[in-house]
C-alpha cells in the first residue's frame, strides 16, 4: 500500500542544518496496523507528517498504492489527503463553534457528499465509536475521552484507506486511552489500515508491527504477538 525509498528530511536556517529523517525505507501494507514509537526529537512526527503529506521529504521516493506522490502539487496533495486520509491528534482538534456531529460531518461537506448520504456515514461512524448521544453537543461539553472517540469518527466517517493517528491517547488517562486504542483495534480488525505515534509500550503492543526509531533511523520493525 505504502512504500517509502530512501527518505530523508533537512530542516535548514541560515546558519544549520539539522537532519530528521535519515534513509527511510519502509513498507506499510494495507490492513496493516503500524506503531511507531522512539525517544522525543527522534523523527517520528516527521515521518508521520510525511505519510500524511503535511511535509514534504527532502529527497527519496513515497508510493501510495501504485502513485508516486512526492512531487504532486499543493492542489493535488489536497485532494490526496481529502480522498484517501484520516487524522486523530493529540489534541482532538475539534472546531469549538460546531456540534459533534457537525464536526464529524465537515470532511463529507468538502467532498461534497450529499446531504443524504452525509447525514447516514455521520450516524453510522457516531455509533461505531459510542459518540452518538452526544451528537448535539459542543466539544466543550465533553470529556477528554469523548472528544478523542468524536476526533476518530471524524477520521474514519470518508472511509479513508489510511488513518494516521500523532498520540491519540497522549492527553487522555489511562482508562480513556484504553478505550480509544479498543476503537482502534476494532477498526483495525474490520480492516482500516493505521500508522500510529506513540510513547506507550503498552499501547504499542496493540498494534500488529511496532517500529522504533532513534536519531531519524528506523532501527527496529518486528511483528507483534497478537
Amino acid at each position: 500500500m505504502i512504500t517509502l525509498s530512501n527518505i530523508h528530511r533537512f530542516y535548514r536556517s541560515d546558519e544549520i542544518e539539522t537532519t530528521a529523517l535519515k534513509s527511510i525505507d519502509l513498507v506499510i501494507e494495507k490492513g496493516e496496523f503500524v506503531a511507531i514509537m522512539g525517544p522525543s526529537g527522534c523523527g517520528k512526527s516527521t515521518l508521520l507528517n510525511i505519510l500524511g503529506t503535511i511535509d514534504r521529504p527532502s529527497s527519496g521516493l513515497y508510493r501510495f498504492e501504485q502513485a508516486e506522490v512526492t512531487e504532486l502539487p499543493e492542489a493535488a496533495l489536497a485532494a490526496f489527503r481529502r480522498d484517501n486520509l484520516g487524522y486523530v491528534f493529540q489534541s482532538f482538534n475539534l472546531i469549538d463553534e460546531l456540534t459533534i456531529e457537525e464536526n464529524v460531518e465537515l470532511g463529507l461537506i468538502y467532498r461534497k457528499v450529499p446531504a443524504r448520504d452525509r447525514r447516514a456515514r455521520v450516524a453510522a461512524a457516531m455509533d461505531r465509536v459510542s459518540i452518538a448521544h452526544r451528537a448535539r453537543h459542543y466539544p466543550h461539553q465533553l470529556s477528554g475521552g469523548q472528544q478523542q472517540r468524536a476526533a476518530i469518527a471524524r477520521a474514519i466517517v470518508g472511509d479513508p484507506a489510511l488513518i494516521l493517528a500523532d498520540e491519540p491517547t497522549g492527553n487522555l488517562d489511562s482508562e480513556n486511552g484504553a478505550q480509544v486504542m479498543e476503537i482502534l483495534a476494532a477498526l483495525n480488525a474490520d480492516g482500516a489500515t493505521i500508522v500510529m505515534v506513540t510513547h506507550s509500550p503498552s499501547h504499542a503492543d496493540l498494534a500488529r508491527r511496532r517500529i522504533e526509531m532513534l536519531d531519524g533511523r528506523v532501527v527496529i520493525s518486528v511483528q507483534n504477538a497478537i
